[in-house]
């Protein structure tokens, strides 16, 4: 789901927790060694993505932060801000010069530059949360 988060919406953010959670508490952002990562180039998006970049020749930049049950993708477009909310269970990424995410028949690619390097730590960060939530909601094998 995208949403427009531009300007605070209360709706906005009862979506956000119903679907991936609320944020971090402190502590727990202080244990983990911070939930969000650095910005990113994005390099390109899905046919049905497009009306958030933008169409002159301009950078797009976006970022991601992990939540209890999911992650959040800002896009930034000019002054506007879309946010996409993806649980773990939509989730797929892929790993193919940068870094590409998919999910909800959309997806998103990021380059791999030198700010996609710095955030290394931050995707093995990712991908360790999503294990951790696939294991706590996994089928019992054997049924």
């Amino acid at each position: 789901m995208i949403l427009n988060t531009t300007h605070y919406n209360a709706e906005h953010k009862q979506i956000i927790a119903d679907l991936v959670g609320s944020s971090f508490s402190l502590v727990q952002k202080l244990k983990m060694n911070g939930v969000g990562s650095k910005r990113m180039i994005i390099d390109e998006v899905s046919p049905n993505m497009q009306s958030m970049m933008n169409l002159v020749s301009d950078v797009n930049y976006g970022n991601i932060e992990l939540r209890p049950k999911g992650i959040l993708i800002r896009i930034n477009k000019g002054l506007k801000n879309f946010t996409w909310v993806i649980p773990y269970y939509h989730l797929v990424i892929y790993k193919i010069n940068g870094s590409s995410i998919h999910a909800q028949g959309k997806f998103v690619h990021f380059r791999a530059n030198k700010t996609f390097k710095e955030n290394k730590k931050f995707f093995d960060k990712l991908l360790d949360e999503k294990v951790k939530y696939d294991m706590q909601h996994a089928m019992p094998q054997g049924l």
